[in-house]
Formats: structure tokens, C-alpha cells, sequence
């Protein structure tokens, strides 16, 4: 990555020797006239983050960024134009054959030894990085209950309790009204099982039914079963439970008074836990971004992505996501796998999604937003390629499919959708005990269960949103640090949130609903 030269000055970044497009820097974009340091000047007025032609581009002639060609010309492009969307095609998705296997040795990269962070020890051996008693809904109709209860758990018994961080409500859109025993049905149950034994809950679980519904707490917790050992749970383990239509309820407050008895057990267990010095590999990172921009792939997930290798190197788990923003990418990870079965899986994992994607009519296409378009995007070809940053460098050690628990370390590759939100909370069902956000729009995305620490790529957003970004990766575009000093300054920051240093979203208390994926029918 290179820039043209002083601060004042008409600035583009140009992230390969081979590009034929580079980004305008200038906060407020550049005015038709303007010449950068290279002789180089604009035909037309260009907004900051969107891509300037470097040189004369001919209609049908491949479009270039990141050393990859990202569209083709639709149209004959001279140098010192603006190319918006409307000027770049999209290329054909990547086919997913002939994909290079394991070839790329992992660059050589000595243990980071010695960091720590305070963290919460579980009976199963997981680490939490918040204290939180959480209440699983079987069932979207139970929610407003439970809503209900949280609020009087937090106001009269949670202050009884001072070593509980919170009290969340797993509240989702779930539960009945479902084709529960159809193929993929699965995947939003075993997605709610295995984030009520996130980390964070300490091991403990507690249900709230409504009693008639499809997902009956049985089949969420069925007792002695595989899918109860395959979420790191007990084979005997039994949630607390309470069901609403049992006869020994009369009234609604009669409900209320049964959740908060539970609620109060279950606050007793966890009170008695307390932080004690854990080493950085039981971190289980999970890394995304939305609201993207041109800058994502400059600025923050490349230092997301230094951070990445830190995490891997101290012998942490990272998980990156999102199958559309890598399906582009998709030789670039077969290539790192660090065997045949696990480069096997992703492409397993990327024809699913085709799949998906095919019956519901769409495409990868469908992913870019309007807010990406105007941070500078064109297509999913060139977000995918800003996003695949975001998983640094080191070899990829495995596979998850989605709802899917963690069993084992290193850097990880979790199938979901895009989504921010559903993305997310698999992430969270996959044992995620922090979370690196990284946004170019801007959003107050959050998470209740987990801490979020949230990463700006520009200036300008950090310090318009000065109280909402734990982090500002614009100072990479603008000169002011290094790629290598921004994630070492978020490695050390995920040890102080991780030990219990609030993130701005845990502040404000920020957080967005869970939602399942159900690629299952509904009746």
C-alpha cells in the first residue's frame, strides 16, 4: 500500500504495483482540477474512498484492485475518472474446482508467549470474559415475559449479587410455527443450545418455555445426548426451567415470581466465581465488519488481520465469518488450509451457500449495500478482497459449519451469512468470548452477551462517532501508525476489555437481538 505524499495535498492510496485504480483519501472527497503529487488530475469531482482511473481503462478491459480484477470497464474510462459501480461489471463467481489445496506454506512465526488476561474459569475448561446469567427463550411468544422479568432481575435481585456482570434475556423469532424435523432445521436449534453454554454463562443454563411449542426444551437440551456432548455440556446436564402454561401458574405475576426463584439460584452459582489470571490462548475472537467501506480493506481489517496472527501466535482461537465477503477469495484460503480436509470443507461450505443463494433467487451480488456503494464499494468482488484481510495470515486450522461449537484452536473459518446479526450470534454459538467489529459507515452494533470492540476505518468517522469507536485504524491512511501499530494496540486492548475494561457499546448498552439462521421452511 502507497500513498501520494503530504496531508494537504490530493492524496489516493494504491494498494498494488498492478492496480489501475487507486482510492481518493481527502476527507470530503476532491474536486474536479485537482492533481495529486504524480501529475495525475481529476476529470470530475470524486468522493473520498471511491477509485480513481490511474491510467486509460478500455471498455471490457479488466478493472484492477488489490492485484485482482475486481470488474471490467463498461465503458471506455480515461485516466483521472471516477469509477462508481455503474462503470465496473461483475465478474463470474470464482468456480469451485481446480482450487489450489494446502499449497501455501505458513509464513514462519514464533509463539507470543506471556500475555494474560483476567478471565472467568469454567467446570469444562472454557474461559469467560463477562459473568452473565442468561435466560434462553424456546420460544418467540415467551419473550415479552421475559423482557419483563430481566427488568426486575437487574433492579432488585441482580445488586444482591456484585461479582454478576448481567443478566441477558436470549430472546430470537424462533421456536414454533416451523417445519422443526425438515433438513437444515437443525441449524437454528443447535445454534440456540450452544449459545446458552457460551463461556460468558459460566456453564450454567436456564429456560424459559411457553409449554406447546415446536422447539420443546427436550429437544434443545435433550438429555444424554450427542448433541448435548457436542456443545461441551455434561451428558446428565440439565437446564433450569420454567414453563409458563404449568398449572401451578395463576396470573401473570405468578410467572414472574417463578423466573426470578430460578433466577435468583442461578445468580448464587455464578456470584461465586471470580477473575483469576488466565493465559491469551483461552481468547475466542470472533472478527467481522459492517457498514464496510473502500477503507475496510486499508485501514482497519488489515490491522485486524495483524492482530489476527498476534491472537494465533499466543495460541488463541480467532473465527472469521461471512461467506459471501470471501467466496471471492475462496483460492485464497483453499491455498492456506493446513490440510486437504480442511481446504475441502470450505469449498464444502461455499457450494452450500451457492446452493442457498440459488434457490432463493439471488446471487453473491445481493450482498452489497447502498451504504457500501457510497463508502466506495462497486461489487462483492471488491469487498470480499477488503474483508478476507481480516483473517491475517496464518494457516487456516478448521472448519465450522453453522450453529457449530469450537473444538479446537488456531484460526478458524465459520461458515454464516453475512448478516451482521447472524453473523454474530453463530459466532457466539460457536463460543466466541470477544468480538472485533470493524466498520467505514458506522453502526452501534452490539452485543449483549459478549463485549464488542469496535473499529473505525477513517478519521473522520472516529471522530464524529468519538463515543462509540474503541478504535481508530483511520490513522493508517492518514500517516499517523502503522498497520503492525494498530493491531498491537487492539491485541493489548482485547486483554484489558477481556479482564473487564468496558467497550463503548457495554457503556451505552448497546446490543442488537439474536437471529438464528433457518434455512428451514416455515409453516
Amino acid at each position: 500500500m502507497n500513498a501520494a505524499s503530504s496531508a494537504n495535498s490530493p492524496r489516493y492510496i494504491l494498494m498494488h504495483e498492478n492496480d489501475n485504480v487507486a482510492i481518493v483519501v481527502n476527507d470530503g472527497g476532491l474536486k474536479a482540477g485537482a492533481v495529486f503529487p504524480d501529475g495525475l488530475t481529476l476529470l470530475e469531482a470524486v468522493p473520498q474512498g471511491h477509485k480513481v482511473a490511474l491510467r486509460d481503462i478500455a471498455q471490457g478491459d479488466p478493472v484492477i484492485r488489490y492485484n485482482v480484477t475486481i470488474g471490467y470497464a463498461s465503458s471506455d474510462l480515461k485516466a483521472g475518472s471516477w469509477i462508481a459501480e455503474p462503470q465496473v461489471t461483475l465478474p463470474p463467481a470464482r468456480e469451485l474446482t481446480g482450487l489450489p489445496i494446502a499449497t501455501q506454506k505458513a509464513p514462519a512465526m514464533d509463539p507470543l508467549e506471556g500475555y494474560t488476561f483476567e478471565g472467568f474459569r469454567n467446570p469444562d475448561g472454557s474461559v469467560g470474559t463477562r459473568n452473565i446469567l442468561a435466560i434462553t427463550t424456546t420460544v418467540q411468544c415467551v419473550a415479552g415475559v421475559v423482557e419483563h422479568a430481566v427488568k426486575r432481575i437487574k433492579a432488585e435481585l441482580l445488586p444482591k449479587f456484585p461479582y454478576v456482570d448481567d443478566v441477558v434475556g436470549l430472546e430470537h423469532t424462533y421456536g414454533c410455527g416451523v417445519a422443526i424435523d425438515a433438513p437444515y432445521a437443525d441449524v437454528p436449534i443447535r445454534t440456540l443450545r450452544n449459545i446458552s453454554l457460551n463461556p460468558n454463562f459460566g456453564g450454567q443454563a436456564m429456560v424459559v418455555s411457553l409449554g406447546c411449542e415446536k422447539l420443546q426444551p427436550q429437544r434443545l437440551f435433550p438429555k444424554g445426548s450427542i448433541a448435548i456432548q457436542s456443545a461441551g455440556a455434561d451428558p446428565d446436564f440439565e437446564p433450569a426451567l420454567v414453563c409458563l402454561q404449568d398449572q401451578g401458574h395463576v396470573g401473570f405475576h405468578s410467572m414472574i415470581d417463578s423466573i426470578m426463584a430460578k433466577a435468583e439460584q442461578q445468580l448464587d452459582v455464578l456470584n461465586r466465581r471470580r477473575r483469576e489470571t488466565v493465559p491469551a490462548s483461552e481468547l475466542v475472537v470472533g472478527v467481522q465488519c459492517g457498514g464496510s467501506d473502500a477503507f475496510s480493506g486499508v485501514t482497519a481489517n488489515p490491522a485486524v488481520g495483524y492482530a489476527t496472527d498476534l491472537l494465533v501466535r499466543a495460541g488463541a482461537t480467532v473465527m472469521f465469518s461471512e461467506v459471501t465477503e470471501v467466496r471471492d477469495g475462496i483460492d485464497q484460503l483453499t491455498s492456506r488450509a493446513i490440510n486437504a480436509d480442511v481446504a475441502n470443507a470450505m469449498i464444502r461450505e461455499m457450494d452450500w451457500y451457492d446452493q442457498y443463494l440459488k434457490r432463493g433467487g439471488v446471487d453473491r451480488s445481493a450482498n452489497t449495500t447502498p451504504g457500501n456503494k457510497k463508502g466506495g464499494l462497486s461489487n462483492i468482488v471488491e469487498k470480499a478482497m477488503g474483508s478476507i484481510v481480516k483473517s491475517g495470515s496464518s494457516p487456516i486450522s478448521g472448519v465450522l459449519s453453522p450453529g457449530e461449537k469450537l473444538k479446537q484452536k488456531g484460526l478458524i473459518y465459520a461458515a454464516t451469512p453475512a448478516s451482521d446479526f447472524i453473523c454474530g450470534t453463530l459466532q457466539l454459538a460457536a463460543g466466541m468470548n470477544l468480538h472485533i467489529f470493524t466498520t467505514g459507515r458506522g453502526t452501534p452494533y452490539g452485543l449483549a452477551e459478549c463485549p464488542v470492540i469496535k473499529v473505525a476505518t477513517r478519521d473522520d468517522l472516529a471522530r464524529r462517532w468519538h463515543d462509540l469507536m474503541d478504535v481508530n485504524a483511520g490513522r493508517i491512511a492518514s500517516g499517523e501508525a502503522t498497520i503492525a501499530e494498530v493491531g498491537w494496540e487492539m491485541f493489548r486492548l482485547m486483554l484489558d476489555v477481556a479482564s473487564g475494561r468496558k467497550t463503548w457499546a457495554e457503556q451505552w448498552k448497546l446490543h442488537n437481538a439474536l437471529v438464528l439462521f433457518n434455512p428451514a421452511p416455515v409453516t
